[in-house]
């Protein structure tokens, strides 16, 4: 709605106002307006999972400072989720296909995070959801998912894989299934990590902020078909239309950081994790930019490494590598001060997310 009426005065008004311009001030209204919805929406929300008493639930072999956390209210996920919903229906049209996949991935795993959340409430334990069918429920939905992907790529013959660095791309069969078992594994195994990730403070929320900037970069390079030969970014159809999502879900994640920075006041439980990853891979895959979202996703990655590694680690030597696993759990029992290891992995993201963009 507001897009419409911003778009409508710098076209009638163009003699006096630039409309070159038009895409940096949509983009800074939309940040603003994303993050003070945010912080009304969470104000609210806090008050009523207080009240409500939705609190973390604390796993028993955890580091000691985390006992205190037991009070603070979770599942905040959900006002990320009212927000972008709110943000999203101000600045642009859901009823296109590519917001049709990015909404389906952050309300379908929302869904399955909600389910898990909502079992560790009730039973007063941290095993939630069964794995098996939490593994099911990712792959449902991320089928559809792929499915809308392909048929936004039904036109062309050949799907180009972006080589960061190299200013190279891979034509890849269309038809050719390798392609979608990639996607499938962008859209869960990211959905995963995240959640793996989520431990800390906003230790999840910064490098989410950091990644959606960096994609909203990379669509508004899309949307130009000018720049295609000098950044080799293809030019996608209706890439502006995802810049805003992304913009949103920078703009929403500063108003959480506001109240998950250390210390929390609340946590975004598995159905903001959950949801957060998968909609970022989806993303990633719609712009054509997988390869450059593992490099700025790279913490994500590291966490999910330690644990990989811990496991191979224990079942080959029969003890631990690290003293426990997410890797930051492990700095902990170390000594080191929760708000510092945050601090520390968001300069390594920020520092992932430069090398990213400057591979473009």
């Amino acid at each position: 709605m507001f897009n419409y009426i911003i778009k409508y005065v710098f076209e009638k008004y163009n003699y006096i106002i630039n409309y070159n311009n038009f895409l940096q001030l949509q983009s800074i209204l939309i940040l603003l307006t994303t993050f003070f919805i945010t912080l009304f929406i969470g104000t609210i929300f806090i008050k009523k999972l207080k009240k409500l008493k939705i609190q973390q639930i604390i796993r028993k072999n955890i580091p000691k400072s985390h006992i205190t956390k037991k009070e603070t209210p979770t599942m905040g996920g959900i006002i990320i989720l009212i927000s972008i919903t709110i943000s999203i229906l101000i600045w642009t049209n859901p009823c296109n296909l590519h917001t049709i996949c990015i909404l389906t991935s952050l309300f379908g795993y929302a869904i399955i995070g909600f389910i898990d959340d909502y079992i560790k409430i009730t039973k007063k334990n941290t095993n939630g959801l069964n794995k098996k069918w939490k593994y099911f429920l990712q792959s449902a939905i991320s089928l559809p998912i792929i499915y809308n992907i392909h048929l936004l790529q039904n036109n062309n013959e050949n799907i180009q894989l972006i080589l960061p660095f190299l200013k190279k791309s891979i034509s890849i069969p269309q038809n050719n299934i390798w392609v979608y078992i990639i996607y499938y594994f962008i859209i869960v195994g990211t959905s995963n990590a995240v959640n793996l990730t989520d431990g800390l403070d906003g230790l999840t929320i910064m490098p989410t902020i950091l990644i959606s900037f960096n994609l909203a970069i990379v669509a508004w390079l899309s949307s130009d078909k000018n720049l295609e030969n000098y950044t080799y970014i293809p030019y996608i159809p209706y890439s502006e239309k995802i810049m805003i999502i992304c913009i949103i879900i920078s703009g929403t994640g500063l108003g959480f950081l506001w109240f998950n920075a250390y210390p929390a006041k609340i946590f975004m439980g598995d159905i903001g994790s959950l949801s957060i990853g998968a909609t970022l891979g989806t993303i990633s895959i719609l712009l054509n930019q997988e390869l450059f979202f593992i490099i700025i996703s790279g913490i994500f990655i590291i966490e999910t490494i330690s644990i990989i590694i811990q496991i191979i680690h224990f079942k080959i030597k029969n003890k631990k590598l690290f003293l426990m696993s997410p890797i930051h759990h492990h700095y902990e029992l170390k000594g080191f001060q929760e708000n510092h290891i945050v601090v520390r992995f968001w300069i390594i993201s920020f520092i992932l997310t430069f090398i990213g963009l400057m591979s473009l």
